[in-house]
């Protein structure tokens, strides 16, 4: 399609490039679609040239991003034209510009078909190429017997089989359940594997491995076929395929895509094809080896992508040794390379070697240099690497200089990997533990050292095995006793100490360092410095000393009384102080001593330190079978205790109650004073997520896709992009499981007000779902006005011949429809006075319900849809910010002010929109996420 072929075409191209303004452009464009709307009307005498000058004009305008409503029959007509050019231009513009038309389809259906049935291999690829680009569910519908035909004859030729398997693939993948292929026919495409020809073999090979995932048991004859093509290519000089030859290296493609097709399946049983495997992935490893026969990078790279996948293949069959262990060296070479990308890779593969009990000592070796690596290593996702191998490699015999190491690195590391490295610090230390000392000294070291990324979960598990170990309790104190004396305490610290002091202080109160009084003051000194849901722990643990040490019950007393206690603003500090207050003063000590008897042994549960690892990251194969051991009452001697059955790392932590108190209002229906003045850890249990918890969590609210919906069978996602008061959406459907899911039907449901704010369009929903597979359903959501209630999406579907039902809410909020507006100062402050009217603004106080940081505060706003403007606000802490709601109807301008209290932990949030009712929907949204 040259320019001098077409010269009207080039004309017109250069008009438009030369418009000065949009409006040129635009004028330019409706005078040529009027001339060309003309042109197909009056002048029936049109040839083929005139035809396809006219059609690659409209197919111009169009991907400029103008609608095109006409010209589809003329360039229908074109694909009957017996030249190559104008067929060809017939061809891209259905294939881009595809019409919804019954008619239309059918029409042009009936010309593929022609041309697939016809002798001419061009026209032939050119029909492929257009099903295979429209790939919907009715190409493959129409052509499902044609194609698979025209690849397995023994008259085409080969560009066409390649063509052919490749449209296959793109039907398979869009629409599997539409293409239907004959049992027959599955021998002769798998025999396609050793088709002379490679890039029949190629596109063969990835046309199979997407058969494989659907079927395994149909094609698993591939295996042998796949096992002696990849064993010709890798004993071959690079000489022998001089045209699949890239930098020296003989169809890496191939040998990628054979790999990976073998990790499909298990190891060979045949013992030839088993051998012959070995043989071949032992070739690949010595190949690594060798000299590089190029300097360029291209060579290494194809060289490295045949011995990655190599190793991943070995990997997966887990029962060659010697293979295993070469792999493991090989890597190990590649962790002191200058490339940054293989060395991740490196790191990466050796994570998985670890799991294996063939190569884990063979990984071990490599202990210093990824500690080395862990140290040294500029770029982070490789640190990150690191991390995770020294996790996997661990075991009985180097976790204390993993711990260790890696406890000396947590000081200095990223921010954005504290965290999770705090939960490997701390699962490992709980699985290898020498004895409990140990285990203990190390989590008071974590917690010191990196107290703002320590999650409950973690010193929740210090509590309960102190709390089931009497050996160590004693212990546990005098340490507890001395972080406290630390100039600078982290709050975690203070509450792990509190609980601990309160329980088991009287252990080491004989000594005149740590007398009561002097405990008592110790941790009273922490007091106004903490939260109020650690100063609430605290003061259970002054009650706690009234019955270890009645000696300072009147200063305990004095604390409950003061007003700061007594009259607290706080409902809970106020509540505790008053009810404390009152038992200690009415009850006799033998009550008191009852009320306030030590807490009993935690009953055995497995450690949720897993789960909540699993929720920063997936885990890998090492990581799931490393369950840490419960809180037992074993013997230091005997080591540790494995919990006996797994975890659920699929099922999110149940949120955890503030405190570690039962306050008297949240007692059991039996009302005992024990269970109430006794300290009790929060569940740490895995129920299923539920509407309500779907909600309070308010999915999508910061950021456009997240999974809204998962149990043990489904996992819903979602995926939005906004255009104005319209949203595009995209939901996905997982399998969970190992058998189809079937009947599928869902629907969206609205009721009151939102009937009339919200319209639905969204497509039907395919009717299963393959095992371990997915579908999606797109449409779209307008927003007719701003709304407050949330949809309900009911889904059915049949499991095991079972009829299953979810009803959950959808979590789509107003503020998806806020487009972020800029302004300067002057514009905002203007705006900010004229919505003064009672209704248009709305504000709010409230406590900080998370750490006070001013970039995630950004974050946070932004994701939300506003504006974040920077020098609007005195105070260079507060945030300022604008955008506009966009309904069918309206526009909604939306102002905002946040304003932190860091020293108070407080947080005051005014919003001011130009429609009353606006702002109070926007601040409730908001007012419990920061």
């Amino acid at each position: 399609m040259r320019g001098d072929a077409m010269r009207g075409l080039a004309v017109f191209i250069s008009d438009i490039r030369n418009c000065k303004s949009r409006e040129a452009e635009l004028r330019r464009i409706n005078k040529e679609l009027t001339n060309i709307r003309q042109r197909f009307r009056a002048d029936k005498t049109l040839d083929g040239y005139q035809k396809k000058k006219y059609v690659c004009k409209l197919l111009f305008i169009f991907l400029l991003g103008h609608d095109i409503d006409f010209g589809y029959m003329e360039a229908v007509n074109l694909l009957s034209s017996n030249k190559y050019t104008e067929k060809q231009i017939g061809y891209l513009f259905i294939s881009v510009i595809m019409n919804s038309s019954t008619e239309m389809k059918q029409l042009i259906i009936q010309n593929i078909r022609n041309d697939i049935q016809s002798r001419n291999p061009i026209f032939i690829n050119l029909a492929l190429q257009c099903v295979a680009n429209i790939g919907d569910k009715e190409m493959a519908t129409a052509f499902t017997q044609e194609i698979p035909r025209l690849l397995i004859s023994g008259d085409t030729i080969d560009p066409v089989k390649q063509s052919a398997a490749l449209c296959l693939l793109r039907l398979h993948r869009t629409s599997p359940e539409s293409l239907q292929l004959n049992t027959e026919w599955t021998a002769r495409i798998i025999h396609l594997l050793n088709d002379q020809h490679l890039g029949v073999a190629t596109a063969a090979v990835s046309l199979i491995d997407a058969l494989v995932k659907r079927n395994p048991d149909e094609y698993k004859g591939c295996v042998n076929l796949a096992v002696s093509r990849l064993s010709r290519i890798v004993t071959s000089s690079y000489t022998d395929f001089q045209d699949y030859t890239y930098y020296f290296v003989p169809a890496p493609w191939l040998c990628v895509k054979l790999l990976r097709l073998l990790q499909n399946y298990p190891p060979p049983d045949d013992a030839s094809v088993r051998s012959r495997l070995n043989e071949c992935l032992d070739t690949i490893l010595n190949k690594a080896q060798e000299p590089l026969k190029s300097k360029k990078v291209q060579h290494s790279n194809a060289r490295n992508a045949v011995l990655f996948e190599a190793i991943n293949l070995i990997i997966h069959m887990d029962c060659e040794s010697k293979l295993l262990v070469r792999a493991c060296n090989q890597l190990g070479q590649f962790l002191l390379n200058r490339e940054t990308n293989l060395r991740y890779l490196a790191l990466e593969s050796m994570c998985l070697l670890a799991t294996s009990e063939f190569s884990h000592d063979a990984v071990k070796k490599h202990q210093e240099t990824v500690i080395n690596a862990l140290k040294s290593e500029r770029d982070v996702s490789v640190r990150q690497r690191a991390v995770d191998l020294l996790y996997a490699m661990c075991d009985r015999s180097n976790a204390e200089d993993i711990v260790q190491e890696m406890l000396t690195y947590l000081e200095t590391a990223d921010y954005t990997i504290r965290e999770e490295m705090v939960l490997k610090i701390a699962i490992l230390s709980e699985k290898y533990a020498i004895d409990y000392k140990w285990y203990l000294d190390i989590m008071l070291k974590l917690i010191r050292i990196a107290g703002d990324f320590v999650s409950e979960e973690v010193w929740y598990r210090v509590i309960q095995v102190v709390v089931n170990r009497t050996d160590v309790q004693s212990y546990a104190a005098k340490i507890a006793f001395e972080a406290l004396q630390a100039p600078a305490c982290h709050e975690n610290m203070i509450k792990v100490a509190g609980y601990i002091l309160g329980e088991y202080g009287n252990l080491i109160a004989l000594d005149p360092r740590s007398i009561p009084m002097i405990q008592f003051d110790l941790i009273h000194s922490k007091y106004h410095l903490c939260s109020t849901t650690t100063r609430s722990l605290l003061l259970s643990t002054y009650m706690k000393f009234i019955n270890l040490f009645p000696e300072i019950k009147q200063y305990v007393q004095d604390i409950l009384r003061h007003d700061s206690n007594y009259r607290s603003s706080d409902v809970e500090i106020q509540q505790r102080a008053t009810e404390y207050l009152r038992l200690s003063e009415i009850c006799s000590a033998t009550v008191l001593a009852t009320v306030l008897e030590i807490m009993p042994p935690y009953p055995e549960k497995q450690s949720p330190l897993l789960v909540r690892l699993k929720q920063k990251k997936p885990l890998t194969e090492a990581e799931t079978s490393s369950e840490p051991f419960a809180a037992t009452t074993a013997n230091p001697e005997d080591g540790p205790k494995l919990a006996e059955s797994t975890i659920h790392l699929n099922q999110p932590v149940q949120q955890q109650q503030n405190g570690l108190l039962l306050s008297f209002d949240t007692l059991e229906s039996n009302n005992s004073f024990n269970d109430a003045t006794s300290y009790s850890l929060p569940s740490i249990s895995s129920p299923a997520p539920t509407s309500s918890t779907l909600q309070s969590a308010k999915k999508l609210l910061f950021k456009n896709s997240d999974i809204i919906f998962e149990n043990d069978l489904l996992q819903i996602g979602i995926k939005v992009e906004v255009a104005k008061h319209i949203l595009g959406v995209e939901f996905y459907y997982g399998n969970k499981t190992n058998s189809n899911l079937t009947n599928i039907a869902n629907t969206i449901k609205v009721t009151g007000d939102l009937e009339s704010d919200i319209r639905f369009n969204i497509e039907p929903i395919k009717t299963g779902i393959d095992p371990k597979a997915q579908i999606k359903q797109s449409g779209t959501i307008e927003c007719l006005k701003e709304f407050q209630e949330l949809p309900i999406i009911n889904l059915s579907f049949y499991y095991g011949n079972v009829l299953q039902k979810v009803d959950f809410l959808f979590p789509l909020y107003v503020n998806k429809f806020i487009e972020r507006a800029e302004m300067d100062s002057n514009s905002f402050f203007l705006r900010w006075r004229n919505l003064d009217k009672p209704g248009q603004e709305c504000q709010k106080i409230f406590p900080a319900k998370y750490p006070m940081m001013h970039d995630d505060c950004r974050q946070k706003l932004e994701g939300f849809g506003w504006s974040n403007l920077t020098g609007i606000d005195v105070n260079a802490d507060n945030f300022c910010g604008a955008g506009i709601l966009h309904t069918a109807s309206q526009q909604i301008g939306c102002l905002y002010r946040l304003e932190p209290n860091k020293q108070a932990k407080m947080y005051r949030l005014t919003v001011r929109a130009s429609k009353d009712g606006v702002a109070n929907r926007l601040v409730e949204l908001l007012d419990d996420e920061f």
